[in-house]
């Protein structure tokens, strides 16, 4: 896999995106569809670089599953605009940890979206809620 991440500490993420056509509306205009999108990727890709890897997902049936999302749309993106959507880690609990994204226009660095979202972990196929262990993000390490 490519890394499309600019430098930046491990419990966080820098991604650069394109806006392209299928992101937008007749208009041109971002839609707020497309903003969760950017979201996840920037998600899933923090979680690879905490050591979450596809492999040790499969291999211990562990997920990290969003619960809850809460976002703003502050200003719309355009066709065409170079976007940095940036995440970090912000909280970790018992049960669930909270990270948080703001998307940036990057010519002029204007704050687009911000965005919160809950996760806990989840065994599969039981579906069962874990707790969040001491060695946090380490998926071999979850009680």
């Amino acid at each position: 896999m490519t890394d499309h991440t600019l430098a930046s500490p491990p419990d966080q993420i820098r991604l650069p995106v394109q806006v392209m056509y299928f992101d937008t509306d007749a208009g041109g205009v971002v839609h707020n569809i497309a903003y969760l999108r950017f979201i996840e990727t920037a998600r899933t890709l923090l979680a690879v670089q905490l050591g979450m890897s596809f492999e040790d997902i499969l291999r211990t049936g562990i997920h990290p599953v969003v619960v809850r999302t809460e976002i703003d749309y502050r200003r719309p993106a355009r066709l065409g605009e170079h976007l940095q959507i940036h995440g970090k880690i912000a909280e970790i609990g018992r049960v669930r940890f909270w990270v948080e994204f703001e998307i940036l226009r990057d010519t002029d660095g204007t704050q687009l979206v911000t965005c919160r979202q809950s996760l806990a972990l989840v065994q599969m196929p039981e579906g069962k809620p874990l707790r969040v262990s001491e060695g946090f993000p380490s998926l071999g390490k979850t009680e």
